[in-house]
């Protein structure tokens, strides 16, 4: 009889996806090394605790390292499965940088023996998971390697990205579908086997190349869909019009669903994915570099008439809702929130009042401006004007009661009930 022997697995990069991930494969049954570059996520996991905020993870995080099933380290260490989950930032002129992949390759390469398998999670461009075939294949020479060799290759290679919502990772994890692509298809097939000890969704199988263009393409078709919300929300802006109304009418007709507009777009993979594709071909991708600059340009748009409000009722003390790039998690990562309110906190000073209840101090962006952190009590007693910049829960929750004296800039929408005629501007106080 064939006994199922676990493999032991090694994550590099113990970040918003890579612990959870290496968390959800020790739930699974099978010993997880964790490797960070950051010696205090690593003390820190190790004693169970966590460096993030995510729904359920700490107890998760907490019950795998107390039965031994994961820990960290800031070195790499022999292992069946090595997983890349490090960033993949772009630099001043929106080219990727894959140097972090790069390097976890080049640690990996030391590490790798017969029958390990090579996986690459992290969001990178087209080509990318050939690159790290390529340089694995200079440092080990030693090893036949898949796509290069004509014989049966010692190892296996494959790119696996992930598809998860922050605030419903773990969940997201376990259940949506995921495509794996390999360098070959027996590597696809190998990294199959894998991914079904923890996967639940449909895991289905196709080349890397095409597996990278999947994951930028939804990110992509994401970015293009909110720029046209966001483009909106500007026009309505200008002619007078409450682009909440305009979509929640335009959204009754059956076969269409236009998304809500905001400050802009952050997070890591959406303000950042589209670049990947652009820069593959950037005469070919006017689309998806317009919705890009329509979603950045959406931060500037807020700027504008946030300053001029400002400007309107001097002294007025004036309360930034929200500093995430999202609701209810305290991820910052390209956040236009942050960007909106650090412009504002620099130009006015301590008339900015931060609200944000997943911060425990304001950002290095704030260094020096005289902005205060205060909870939502403070800013409603204190703030004559509030501008939403996030539609976290706890501000939702806010009664008219509390506000309806207030000077609104509803950038998220989330008061429909907010009287509009406070605003001292011959204009309507929504985005």
């Amino acid at each position: 009889m064939l006994v199922d022997k676990k493999p032991d697995v090694c994550v590099i990069g113990l970040g918003y996806i890579g612990l959870p991930t290496a968390a959800a494969i020790a739930r699974s049954g099978c010993r997880v090394l964790g490797v960070d570059v950051n010696a205090s996520v690593v003390d820190t996991i190790n004693r169970g605790e966590i460096h993030i905020e995510e729904v359920d993870l700490d107890g998760l995080v907490q019950g795998v390292v107390s039965r031994g099933m994961l820990r960290a380290s800031t070195m790499i260490e022999p292992a069946d499965v090595f997983v890349i989950a490090v960033p993949t930032p772009f630099d001043g002129s929106h080219a990727p940088d894959i140097s972090y992949v790069m390097n976890a390759a080049t640690n990996i390469a030391a590490a790798l023996k017969h029958g390990d398998m090579v996986i690459l999670e992290s969001t990178s461009p087209v080509g990318t998971t050939e690159r790290v075939r390529d340089h694995i294949g200079k440092l080990r020479p030693d090893l036949r390697i898949p796509g290069i060799t004509g014989d049966t290759p010692d190892i296996a290679i494959a790119y696996c990205p992930e598809r998860v919502l922050p605030g419903r990772i773990l969940e997201e994890l376990t259940n949506n579908d995921r495509s794996i692509g390999g360098i070959t298809p027996r590597c696809a097939r190998k990294a199959l086997t894998f991914y079904k000890r923890f996967v639940r969704g449909a895991c289905v199988t196709t080349d890397a190349p095409s597996a990278e263009m999947t994951k930028l393409v939804e990110n992509a078709f994401r970015d293009v869909n909110i720029a046209f919300a966001n483009e909106l929300s500007m026009i309505a802006d200008q002619i007078g019009l409450d682009v909440w109304e305009v979509i929640r009418l335009a959204n009754r007709h059956p076969r269409v669903n236009i998304l809500q507009p905001g400050p802009g777009v952050g997070g890591h993979c959406i303000a950042v994915d589209p670049w990947f594709i652009i820069h593959s071909a950037p005469e070919l991708s006017p689309l998806i570099r317009t919705a890009r600059n329509v979603n950045d340009g959406k931060i500037e748009h807020v700027i504008t008439r946030a300053r001029a409000l400002i400007l309107e009722n001097p002294g007025m003390k004036v309360g930034c809702m929200g500093l995430t790039f999202k609701a209810n998690i305290d991820d910052f990562r390209e956040s236009p929130a942050l960007k909106i309110a650090a412009i504002l906190a620099n130009q006015f000073g301590d008339r900015i009042q931060i609200i944000e209840p997943y911060a425990a101090h304001l950002p290095s962006a704030f260094n020096g401006s005289g902005a205060k952190l205060i909870d939502i009590d403070q800013a409603l007693q204190d703030c004559g004007m509030l501008i939403t910049l996030v539609d976290h829960d706890s501000f939702k929750a806010i009664p008219l009661a509390e506000r309806a004296s207030k000077i609104v800039y509803d950038v998220r929408g989330i008061w429909p009930d907010q009287p509009q005629n406070t605003a001292p501007l011959p204009l309507r106080l929504v985005s």
